[in-house]
């Protein structure tokens, strides 16, 4: 888990930054690669980390913030990992919480994108071209209290 300030407030690129140091320092994954064009299909995915297995055998990574779920980022993250020919794996950053300025949970998209994209897996009408994906959560949880700026 990536510990965040006690309102669980931080820029994205603050996430980015924190999430890359692992990923490429430790784990020798690649950032904003552009993948393989996959025919048929209008796009040039660019992850925002790729790890090569092997040839057209590999792991995206995408780290999410405020539009997780509101914006269907986890949606497009899956997507983009079925049409593309170089990924069968996803690695999915998001928070455990998203805030309101008074510092109550706004919605809690962690367990929603678990709910969510756990639906493309284990039923052969609804299945995904992705092996495996992990879903990893960053920040306060927002069950508990909410935080006030005294502490």
């Amino acid at each position: 888990m990536i510990g965040l300030s006690s309102t669980g407030d931080a820029s994205s690129g603050r996430i980015q930054e924190i999430v890359s140091l692992l990923l490429k320092q430790e784990l020798a994954f690649g950032e904003e690669i552009v993948l393989t064009k996959q025919d048929g299909l209008v796009t040039h995915a660019r992850p925002d980390f790729f790890f090569r297995l092997a040839p057209d055998r590999g792991v995206l990574a995408e780290v999410e913030r405020g539009g997780t779920t509101t914006n269907n980022h986890d949606l497009k993250d899956i997507w983009k990992t079925h049409v593309s020919p170089d990924a069968q794996h996803l690695f999915l950053i998001v928070p455990n919480a998203n805030w309101r300025e008074g510092g109550a949970a706004r919605e809690r998209p962690f367990h929603r994108v678990v709910t969510r994209l756990g639906a493309f897996f284990g039923d052969p009408r609804r299945e995904v071209d992705v092996v495996s994906l992990l879903v990893f959560g960053y920040g306060r949880d927002g069950w508990g209290p909410p935080v006030t700026a005294e502490g």
